[in-house]
């Protein structure tokens, strides 16, 4: 679920900036959710495979 919103984010954002003028603000935001959703996968990964210390 959050991998395929986190792709969708990216065509998005990639779309927002093809058309001129683009809304900056917009863009941002959508950035920055994309970079949430980035951290909250990380986070879930790292609970179901937890790094072993050898």
């Amino acid at each position: 679920m959050m991998e395929s919103e986190h792709r969708d984010l990216d065509s998005v954002i990639e779309r927002l900036g093809e058309v001129l003028p683009f809304d900056q603000l917009k863009l941002q935001r959508l950035k920055k959710r994309k970079l949430v959703l980035k951290d909250e996968m990380a986070k879930l990964r790292s609970r179901i495979l937890p790094d072993i210390i050898a």
